[in-house]
């Protein structure tokens, strides 16, 4: 998804990151709208999606945000397979040893995606 969204990006590098971390928000938005229109809560519009509506836009920003996070580092599965780790770390969730992932670097190496630092 990254890489056609790149084939076809005709901003300056930090103009397409800024828009894709805003569509995130965006996607957000979306399942709020699936969520009041599963639960009819529009008296205009009554209950105008279904529960399998907020399931796809879940996965909207799930795909979103590995899109965004993608931007930022080259090594976006490894920043979120450390993420994933510490926060089993912290809720004390028993991973098998086998599906530890390795850890990566805070942030990931933004050497690799030409923006500049801080930015």
């Amino acid at each position: 998804m990254y890489d056609w969204l790149e084939s076809h990006n005709r901003r300056a590098p930090r103009e397409a990151l800024l828009l894709r971390m805003l569509k995130l928000s965006e996607e957000v938005g979306e399942v709020s709208e699936a969520v009041i229109g599963a639960m009819g809560q529009n008296p205009r519009k009554g209950a105008s999606h279904t529960w399998d509506d907020v399931r796809a836009e879940l996965c909207d920003v799930i795909v979103t945000a590995m899109v965004a996070l993608r931007t930022l580092t080259p090594d976006a599965e490894a920043v979120l397979a450390a993420h994933l780790r510490r926060v089993a770390d912290r809720s004390e969730i028993p991973v098998p040893e086998g599906d530890r992932p390795e850890r990566a670097a805070p942030g990931g190496d933004r050497s690799k995606t030409g923006l500049p630092e801080g930015g």
